[in-house]
């Protein structure tokens, strides 16, 4: 079973962090939520409160991570970023050639590591200066480019997690999601 561990930080956005999550775990990935708070307790960027399944100090390494994960907000993007442990596990996971996925404003973190030169992504709008040098903004909703996955913001958020979930699900299983969750039917509408 594919393996993925979340990050999340006060002022993470909650469409962005969750949705995905869903989406993974419909899909029989293990997903664990980590909070770098301190407390299992994490507030997002709109007051609502979740609990992470661990504490990032819980946790001695992250090499069983198939992918880490990084939602975005306000100012969780940036909280994120601060944290030198989310930092080195994400630089650490990239130079094994795992995959890592930002979405909204975190992609941030991974042009801060370093992670995005010479790379294809995807950012909040507005925001595309953060990206740094060397990564070519595209625009899309949803933006692969080798192990490295971008989304633009809250409404990319289903996409983002559909296309996450395809690296570890064969596709009638992803497309099975899809109808179960009436995606399809959004998207037709």
């Amino acid at each position: 079973m594919a393996k993925v561990y979340e990050f999340l930080a006060n002022g993470f956005e909650e469409v962005e962090a969750l949705a995905p999550v869903d989406i993974l775990r419909r899909g029989d990935v293990e997903v664990k939520t980590v909070s770098i708070t301190g407390s299992h307790l994490v507030e997002s960027s709109h007051g609502v409160i979740v609990k992470a399944d661990l504490l990032f100090e819980e946790i001695t390494d992250f090499s069983d991570a198939d992918l880490l994960m990084l939602p975005g907000g306000m100012p969780g993007s940036k909280n994120l970023d601060r944290h030198e442990g989310v930092r080195k596990a994400l630089k650490e996971q990239f130079e094994k050639g795992k995959r890592v996925a930002a979405i909204c404003a975190a992609p941030l973190v991974l042009a801060s590591v370093g992670l995005l030169k010479g790379r294809k992504a995807t950012i909040y709008p507005g925001m595309e200066s953060h990206l740094g040098e060397g990564a070519e903004y595209t625009g899309a909703l949803v933006q692969e480019d080798g192990n490295v996955t971008t989304g633009a913001g809250p409404a990319a958020s289903f996409p983002y997690g559909y296309k996450l979930l395809s690296y570890f699900a064969p596709a009638e299983k992803v497309e099975e999601i899809q109808k179960g969750m009436i995606y399809d039917q959004l998207l037709n509408s």
